[in-house]
């Protein structure tokens, strides 16, 4: 029995077990308890892969038959006008010898979805759950816009064979897409990327080695082969406290130009100078003083919070040499390595922030610490609710509410940027944190937007019987709805909704939500009769329309289903 396959049947089990009335509810499936395992471990696959909340990876799950080998997907932000869409498949077998390939045929039907999927001219049947995902993406790439494909096959054994390899190759598929293995090896790596780092960094020629304002520095050029190294001994447990997850080599401009860089031998002695570097920290730090340059560094708790991109790009670069030796003695990259106190994490985070924030970066782990996240956080207990201004492993309790969930709640009941809301997530804690968190919002607002977003977020994953198809994308519109009518029925401006308010808001949203709920489907149903005059709009038309601020403008200017005494009052 391999080690690392029973640990992971441990997990799989246990999710099964914990989640099996969601899987039937959400994928129809029932007393199976292969189906059940398997299921189990896409999602924790996707959990660990992606470093998403259960809740989060359950929403990319696409399992039910008719789904071209995809078990699951999810989809990013469009920046630059690209976006990654990363597909899962999952092969899940009950014995934990480890020692199995992944299959030939699973390979074959991930090289048929890439062809199919992908092209929004192709005609396919798939069941719901892919079918609301796969138009998103193709109204996403009729709009322009350049999808980078990240093909994740996970199984509790070995990679595929070679004649599977084969058949990939002879796709030829282009560079914006790449096939990935993740088996138990793998996932046990992830979930162990906190244990602390000790290593040794070899520093070539001169370098400065200082004290200053209490915290030791050194600062020197690195070999990149001492990069690569250091990545493939320790992986992903130095990137525990750098907040971008890896954007692959091919589709994100700068880590193709890193690669380019390191795979022209004439370029490699210029890498030094086409690189911003890296930023390290670490608990301590010792060398010999005593000689003059070429330090050997003894690392203990070492991070990299700036730079993970690079190292990354460089480790997979440097695997394509194949022996190709040239001038790789001379690529040198920039290294600053700082000693920081064992109570430093508020420096830490104030670091990484400053080396990060000149791209565009989820940046929710580094607002955390933030003055109005910290008075939200007391303003919010005081009401009976604990705010997570952190990510946290822990499961959310109803009366837990996440920085996340606050922030897109908040983006569309108030602030009515409800398309924002939905399809520029990475943006939350970057340009729209100060529209999203302004100095005035309280925890009474922050609460009762959640409570009504999590209604119809709720209505949108279990869909009732009889519910328009718009429903998988507007459930942020019905939100924004649903707080209209809340503050129509308080008799109060968005200003007079505070802690002296908040047991009638808070009673009212739980009395009236359903109803809240059934108004704001009917007026946005009316907004799409009004918008596309009656006919019939396809999914990837529909996508377009929420992903856009046109329907924005229409339901602010069609009369609203309310009378003054708060009725619906939708004419036919």
């Amino acid at each position: 029995m391999n080690l690392n396959a029973s640990i992971i049947d441990q997990q799989v089990r246990a999710l099964a077990d914990k989640l099996k009335d969601q899987f039937a509810e959400r994928l129809n499936i029932q007393n199976d308890e292969v189906k059940l395992r398997s299921t189990a471990f896409v999602l924790l696959c996707v959990k660990t892969v992606l470093d998403l909340t259960e809740d989060e990876a359950m929403d990319c799950m696409t399992e039910g038959g008719s789904d071209f080998g995809v078990d699951a997907v999810e989809v990013s932000d469009v920046q630059d006008g690209e976006f990654t869409v990363t597909l899962f498949q999952g092969k899940y077998k009950q014995d934990l010898e480890g020692n199995a390939n992944f299959p030939e045929n699973g390979v074959t039907k991930a090289i048929q979805a890439v062809r199919l999927l992908f092209d929004p001219a192709s005609v396919v049947t798939v069941n719901p759950q892919l079918l609301a995902r796969l138009e998103e993406i193709r109204s996403l790439i009729r709009d322009g816009n350049i999808p980078r494909v990240r093909f994740v096959l996970c199984n509790n054994g070995l990679p595929w064979p070679a004649q599977a390899q084969q058949l990939i190759d002879r796709e030829r598929f282009p560079d914006q897409v790449r096939f990935e293995h993740v088996n138990h090896d793998v996932i046990i790596n992830l979930l162990q990327s906190s244990q602390p780092v000790r290593d040794v960094l070899h520093f070539s020629g001169k370098a400065i080695v200082e004290d200053f304002n209490f915290i030791r520095v050194v600062v020197g050029k690195v070999p990149v082969t001492e990069i690569a190294e250091l990545l493939r001994r320790h992986g992903d447990r130095l990137l525990e406290r750098n907040i971008r997850r890896y954007l692959g080599l091919y589709g994100n401009r700068v880590n193709e130009g890193i690669r380019q860089t390191l795979l022209a031998p004439t370029q490699r002695p210029n890498f030094y100078f086409y690189n911003n570097g890296l930023t390290l920290t670490c608990r301590k730090f010792d060398y010999n003083a005593l000689q003059g340059e070429n330090y050997q560094v003894k690392v203990e708790g070492l991070q990299i919070i700036n730079g993970g991109q690079t190292c990354k790009t460089v480790e997979a670069a440097l695997r394509e040499l194949n022996g190709d030796q040239l001038n790789l003695d001379q690529a040198f990259v920039l290294v600053r390595l700082y000693q920081l106190p064992d109570d430093g994490t508020d420096l830490v985070r104030s670091i990484t922030y400053a080396t990060n924030s000149q791209n565009p970066v989820d940046l929710r782990d580094l607002r955390s610490n933030d003055e109005r996240q910290r008075k939200l956080e007391l303003s919010i207990e005081q009401l009976g609710y604990q705010y997570r201004r952190q990510r946290s492993d822990l499961a959310i309790k109803p009366t837990d509410i996440s920085s996340a969930t606050a922030a897109e709640a908040v983006l569309s009941v108030w602030r009515r940027r409800p398309h924002q809301a939905k399809f520029m997530s990475r943006e939350h804690f970057g340009k729209f944190y100060d529209l999203i968190f302004t100095p005035d919002l309280n925890g009474a607002q922050v609460v009762v937007a959640t409570l009504l977003f999590r209604i119809a977020e709720n209505k949108r994953k279990r869909p009732p019987s009889g519910a328009p198809e718009f429903l998988r994308y507007g459930s942020c519109f019905l939100a924004m709805l649903m707080g209209k009518y809340l503050l129509h029925e308080l008799g109060i401006e968005l200003a007079a909704l505070n802690h002296r308010s908040f047991t009638q808001a808070k009673d009212l949203t739980e009395q009236n939500g359903e109803d809240f709920f059934q108004k704001a489907v009917a007026e946005v149903q009316a907004a799409l009769i009004k918008l596309y005059g009656g006919q019939d709009v396809s999914l990837q038309r529909l996508s377009a329309t929420f992903r856009r601020g046109d329907l924005i403008e229409e339901l602010n200017t069609q009369p609203s289903l309310l009378d003054t005494s708060g009725r619906m009052t939708l004419e036919t």
